[in-house]
């Protein structure tokens, strides 16, 4: 095999993967029992709002 042909299939195989890393996030995120988790993650910048001692 050449340079360029396993270039190719390293382009190939690297595009194929990363959609489905792309669409299982994307899936992860908005399938439906994911609303809680999402809605914690959202509030968790106002967690830390009370003073601290020192």
């Amino acid at each position: 095999m050449s340079y360029e042909t396993l270039r190719q299939l390293a382009d190939s195989i690297g595009l194929v993967f990363l959609c489905l890393v792309f669409f299982a996030a994307l899936w992860r995120a908005l399938r439906p029992g994911a609303r809680e988790a999402q809605r914690a993650a959202s509030l968790i910048p106002f967690d830390d709002e009370r003073p601290r001692n020192g």
